[in-house]
């Protein structure tokens, strides 16, 4: 099973590096945007969020939302322009390659260059910032990573296997992605919100992955429930890729 993913994943490796310049500089673009226009335009009207001086609160949710962003933009685009622009898909069918490797490779690919682009941005902050974190922190913080990139690389592994009209793959990053990031606390604490909807926030599974993420960067570890709900999210979003791309190749 493996070989072939490894295979397909390989493949796609390959047409990054071709473009590797050109993808850095347009995926650092965004969040330093952000890191400048908040951690520094507002550090002069917010010092510190829970005892936390405010760059470094909003810091890991910028790395780890590039990481997300990153893994699903691949996944779908990936998936969408192999499926329906060059057939490759229709190629790989006709080979030993099994569904498992085909949708493993393109998880495998989406995370990657979730990892690699949040890596990159993540050096660039650490220069920017006067804050310095524990680097015995990295290893629990870059797992946490590793489970979010996956898991977004299932949901665009889904969007790219149903979706045949690709402004609809924008939509859905309108819609859908984007107000799951804002609204899980990336810029400010959950307890802003009304205690009400409190317990649905914190059921999202970006709320997971930006408090998951801010606690393991600078506590050191990953809340149980967080990390319950990142581990169950990434479960249950593999199982639905596969799934729906089974039956899409059986149509």
């Amino acid at each position: 099973m493996f070989k072939g993913a490894f295979s397909i994943w390989g493949r796609d490796m390959m047409v990054l590096r071709r473009s590797i310049f050109s993808e850095l500089v347009a995926v650092i673009a965004y969040p330093l945007t952000l890191y400048l226009a908040f951690g520094f335009g507002l550090k002069g009207y917010i010092t510190d969020v829970n005892g936390v001086p405010y760059p470094l609160f909003i810091a890991p949710g910028l790395i780890s939302m590039t990481a997300i962003n990153a893994a699903f933009d691949e996944s779908s685009w990936s998936m969408w322009f192999h499926r329906r622009v060059q057939r490759t898909i229709e190629e790989y069918r006709v080979t030993p390659i099994t569904v498992y490797d085909i949708v493993i490779g393109k998880i495998f690919s989406g995370f990657s260059q979730g990892a690699v682009k949040g890596s990159v941005v993540f050096l660039v902050i650490l220069v920017l910032t006067p804050f310095r974190i524990d680097y015995g922190h990295l290893p629990v913080y870059l797992m946490c990573i590793a489970i979010s990139s996956m898991t977004f690389s299932c949901l665009g592994t889904i969007c790219g296997t149903v979706i045949d009209k690709p402004e609809n793959i924008g939509r859905v990053q309108s819609v859908v992605i984007v107000p799951l990031i804002f609204m899980a606390g990336i810029f400010f604490p959950l307890s802003s919100y009304p205690a009400s909807i409190r317990p649905l926030i914190d059921l999202l599974p970006t709320t997971a992955v930006f408090e998951g993420a801010r606690d393991a960067l600078l506590e050191g570890s990953i809340p149980a429930p967080y990390l319950v709900n990142l581990i169950a999210t990434a479960a249950v979003s593999f199982l639905v890729a596969v799934y729906t791309f089974n039956r899409k190749m059986s149509e």
